[in-house]
């Protein structure tokens, strides 16, 4: 009988990823209490700083160096449009507000947010993917500011004008896009028949974003934007992206 060879020592677990550490911005108390308890009982993430205002979130964010800084909109003092230049060279910034007016959505994603989540739009889960992926430089957008910057852009561009995008220095000025694109509403979109869901992905395609850009607003993977995306060119009856965003648009 062959003596048995020594097994190897099978290799050490490898080391668990730090969690991200994390500063959340808000005015309001509750909210800040909400957020800290939610995101530090989760093992990916830690709240390492609260502040109330802009000019805390400054301080704190140069005391502690988080990861990621979570930034109201609306807050006392210095509010967070105004504080974002210059928490944005410290820090990548994640808005995380109520806030989805049009002009406030382009102006945040202007001056370097890396991403815009509106309340009630996400879960837990959701929240903890998007500030992982701002870390990394994938921009995160609920479907609220979405459809501000969709509207916004639309405002801005003549009717004849191709689809800009939306992270590119958009003018701040805004009409009613009901007073420069009146056919674009929804009788006359119905005459396509997309779903609920299609339809939002193809304003996301006329807003002129990546299949990447739309999973990350949509929260659904790539292969499943694509697979959307088969289904509303085969409806419109279009081949390229630009093809269904001028039919979509009413300018085809």
């Amino acid at each position: 009988m062959r003596p048995r060879r020594p097994s190897r020592p099978l290799p050490p677990p490898a080391p668990a990823s730090p969690p991200l550490r994390l500063l959340v911005a808000d005015d309001n108390p509750v909210v800040r209490a909400g957020l800290t308890a939610l995101l530090s009982a989760h093992p990916d993430t830690t709240v390492v700083a609260e502040a109330r205002d802009g000019r805390e979130a400054y301080e704190e964010a140069v005391r502690h160096r988080p990861d990621v800084i979570l930034l109201d909109v609306r807050m006392p003092g210095l509010d967070g449009v105004s504080a974002l230049p210059h928490l944005v060279g410290l820090a990548p910034v994640m808005m995380l507000t109520y806030s989805h007016e049009t002009e406030t959505v382009r102006e945040a994603l202007r001056l370097g947010a890396g991403g815009y989540l509106v309340h009630g739009e996400f879960t837990t889960e959701q929240l903890v993917r998007a500030v992982r992926d701002v870390r990394e430089g994938r921009p995160h957008v609920t479907p609220g500011a979405a459809r501000a910057l969709l509207e916004g852009l639309r405002g801005d561009a003549p009717a004849h004008a191709s689809p800009q995008l939306p992270f590119t220095d958009p003018p701040l000025s805004v009409k009613p896009l009901s007073q420069l694109q009146p056919s674009v509403g929804q009788s006359f979109r119905s005459r396509f028949r997309l779903s609920s869901r299609e339809a939002e992905i193809m304003d996301l395609i006329a807003s002129g974003m990546t299949n990447q850009q739309i999973a990350a607003a949509c929260f659904i993977s790539e292969k499943t934007v694509k697979n959307h995306i088969n289904r509303i060119f085969a409806k419109l009856h279009s081949t390229t992206r630009s093809q269904a965003t001028a039919k979509w648009l009413g300018v085809a």
